[in-house]
């Protein structure tokens, strides 16, 4: 009997299992990456070091100009603010709910046809993509200028990252339930309501309240490409040079973003605890 270790024809120590040897595509991912890494610092996105030492000068300037923040236009500012939480509210609201039928069709376990199951991958694929900024853009050409181009957007890549993480959630339930109430006789509809959905809901909420979190950063970017909210308002100061009144907005921004980051926390932390009792 060969020692535990040792190899069985020359009794040489044995390779761990976990240092096999890399596939021919492992090392040509490898060589890839490491080939774009190289490039990247030295040329196509090279970061140096007097460029750093310039923008640091630059940021110091742009502080000073910056503090103290300029309010006499916080009346606009929070007029704006407020379409930009509008938008993030009603196009996380509308993507939430596109989200679920669509996740329902793009899981193994409850898809009716297969041909569903391709079409609602190839959409939720899509819709996670294509950047919310560029859906923004599509939106605005679509529909002009404004909010409704940022509901639209952010309804979209809500809409995909959503209906992903619905899907897998549906695909992860004990099969159990989904047998049992068929065993029963239900209706395709009465195992979706009586059985999948009750099972994932708590992860729906919490998948959920990251997308809102998602949303609020998103629909300040969305301003800048028309979509409406405080991105204009931002866009018009930063390019005016309103360093201080910049400031305000920024700050304003701030706010808003960390509000909903708690609110979301504390959502997700009393669906968790309320679906461990």
């Amino acid at each position: 009997m060969n020692r535990i270790g040792t190899s069985s024809a020359t009794g040489a120590p044995a390779t761990p299992p976990r240092f096999r040897r890399p596939s021919l595509l492992t090392l040509v991912i490898v060589l890839v990456v490491g080939g774009l890494l190289a490039h990247g610092w030295t040329q196509g996105a090279a970061v140096r070091p007097d460029s750093l030492a310039a923008g640091v000068f630059r940021l110091g300037e742009f502080l000073s100009d910056a503090v103290p923040p300029d309010t006499h236009r916080l009346g606009p500012i929070l007029k704006a603010l407020l379409v930009t939480v509008e938008m993030a509210l009603l196009g996380t609201i509308i993507g939430v709910i596109l989200s679920v039928p669509l996740a329902v069709l793009a899981a193994h376990n409850t898809s009716p046809h297969w041909s569903l199951y391709g079409i609602s991958r190839g959409i939720i694929t899509i819709s996670r993509t294509i950047p919310d900024l560029v859906w923004g853009l599509i939106f605005v050409i679509a529909v002009g200028l404004g909010p409704e181009a940022g509901v639209l957007a952010i309804a979209v890549d809500v809409m995909g990252f959503c209906g992903r993480f619905f899907a897998e959630s549906i695909e992860d339930i004990d099969p159990g339930r989904i047998e049992g109430l068929q065993a029963l006789g239900a209706p395709r509809f009465g195992v979706l309501a009586g059985g999948v959905l009750p099972a994932c809901m708590p992860s729906f909420v919490t998948t959920s309240m990251f997308a809102l979190e998602s949303s609020a950063r998103s629909s300040v970017v969305l301003g800048l490409v028309g979509a409406g909210g405080i991105g204009i308002e931002l866009a018009t100061s930063m390019t005016l040079l309103r360093y201080d009144e910049a400031a305000t907005i920024i700050l304003a921004i701030l706010v808003v973003v960390v509000a909903f980051e708690r609110v979301s926390a504390a959502i997700r932390r009393r669906v968790l605890g309320s679906a461990g009792r």
